[in-house]
């Protein structure tokens, strides 16, 4: 029997996005339409977005954890949630808790790791690329980590606040995401971490000018392998 995945949502894109990565590859672990038990609870990324520009990481912490104990009270498992940014309060999240969790850059850092990369790229919000989410779990699997120019960071911020948590995807927003991408690539960086759960939207192994590190789609896949068996590597 399977564990029943607890998704806490942040920002709708990213939520679903690994809602139907769970879903769909879930049948190469448990055959035709085969997924496990999920459910979701996401309060409002207003009230998230609040409490980021305010500095109040316990806000977040609150809001993380009344999602957990609704998804415990529905049966979940274990718990995952694809937004990096809100990371940053996760040890306030964890000691209090309900239920364990599986860590988004944790996950990425593994993968990282086991693919050979050094050098990483880290983009997203700049409420997360300014933070130490991403550093340290690198650093534990001697990793680097680089920061984008401010200039650059607040371009990303902006594509990413203003267009793809809405599901809008303009091309000369995917030119200039390109373009930050090519000068870190220039910088020494030999991957890319996708670090905010919409990035992958617009940005893949396909048109990136570095390889890249998919963060929604790399914690869906360790929940479906924590849910089938047990392991999430």
């Amino acid at each position: 029997m399977t564990a029943h995945i607890g998704i806490v949502a942040c920002s709708a894109e990213g939520a679903a996005l690994c809602y139907r990565t769970i879903c769909l590859e879930g049948e190469a672990l448990l055959g035709r339409y085969g997924h496990p038990e999920v459910s979701l609870h996401g309060r409002s990324l207003a009230a998230y977005v609040a409490c980021l520009e305010a500095g109040d990481l316990d806000g977040v912490a609150a809001l993380m954890l009344s999602s957990a104990e609704r998804l415990a009270a529905a049966g979940a498992d274990f718990l995952v949630c694809p937004d990096n940014t809100i990371h940053q309060a996760f040890d306030r999240v964890a000691a209090a808790s309900p239920l364990p969790w599986l860590h988004i850059a944790e996950v990425v850092a593994e993968a990282a790791a086991a693919r050979g990369y050094r050098r990483l790229a880290i983009t997203g919000t700049r409420w997360l690329v300014e933070s130490e989410v991403y550093p340290g779990r690198l650093a534990a699997y001697g990793l680097e980590g680089v920061r984008p120019a401010v200039d650059d960071r607040a371009e990303i911020d902006r594509v990413i606040l203003e267009e793809l948590v809405r599901g809008e995807i303009r091309p000369s927003a995917v030119a200039g995401l390109q373009a930050v991408l090519a000068r870190l690539k220039a910088a020494g960086c030999d991957a890319a971490v996708l670090g905010c759960t919409e990035l992958p939207l617009v940005l893949d192994d396909g048109n990136s000018p570095l390889p890249t590190l998919d963060s929604t789609r790399l914690l869906a896949r360790a929940a479906l392998r924590r849910a089938v068996d047990g392991s999430d590597s």
